[in-house]
């Protein structure tokens, strides 16, 4: 199975309990190390986690983990497309790819510094082809917080690069309320206009559960 029908498999009830898809290690801007964070779910019964560092794949080919079928491989890139800022994740990714590790953080200061992250962010098109080429669904992260005046205007540019999925099940309340831009039922609709795969994750930073 692809990762594409993998995640047309997920349910809703299954998001930050059995499946967390967004998730940071201490090789970005996460308190926990790469390795605790697989073994904390596995604690935890969950099914699937992709740990999504910025810029960072390090933690993909430094676990002893790299195999376990829990872990899916997963990245966020930090972007930036008509003055607005947003992530792109990529999951299913090669991680050997030369186009993903050509778009990965050349330093630490890229990974975890958000001034630098900023000064240092890509294109989305560009970000979706490498994802591609990698063999990985580009996914649109916690799309509420794009500071855009008309939102469907703007995932449709990303469609038209190749988006292949919105995250819908986020917790906004919990970590960006008051940068949040559009109502949170808007990526539902978004991703049935564009048939978009829908995908959720906790953007969890410290422990899970």
């Amino acid at each position: 199975m692809d990762i594409k029908e993998l995640f047309l498999n997920f349910n809703k009830e299954d998001f930050f309990t059995k499946i967390n898809l967004h998730i940071h290690s201490n090789f970005s801007d996460g308190e926990q190390e790469f390795d605790s964070l697989v073994e904390q779910a596995k604690k935890l019964n969950m099914k699937y986690i992709a740990i999504t560092d910025h810029n960072c794949i390090l933690g993909h080919k430094q676990t002893k983990y790299k195999n376990d079928s829990i872990l899916i491989k997963g990245v966020e890139f930090d972007c930036i497309y008509k003055m607005s800022l947003l992530h792109i994740l990529g999951y299913g990714i090669d991680i050997e790819n030369e186009k993903i590790n050509n778009l990965c953080a050349k330093n630490e200061k890229e990974q975890k510094n958000d001034l630098i992250r900023l000064f240092k962010s890509r294109h989305p098109k560009k970000v979706i082809e490498a994802i591609h080429d990698a063999g990985g669904i580009a996914v649109l992260a916690h799309p509420c917080c794009c500071n855009v005046f008309n939102l469907d205007n703007f995932v449709s540019h990303l469609v038209d690069f190749g988006l292949d999925g919105i995250e819908v099940y986020y917790p906004y309340d919990r970590f960006r309320g008051i940068v949040k831009f559009s109502s949170r039922k808007l990526p539902f609709k978004l991703a049935e206009k564009y048939n978009l795969i829908k995908t959720g994750g906790s953007d969890e930073h410290g422990k899970l559960g």
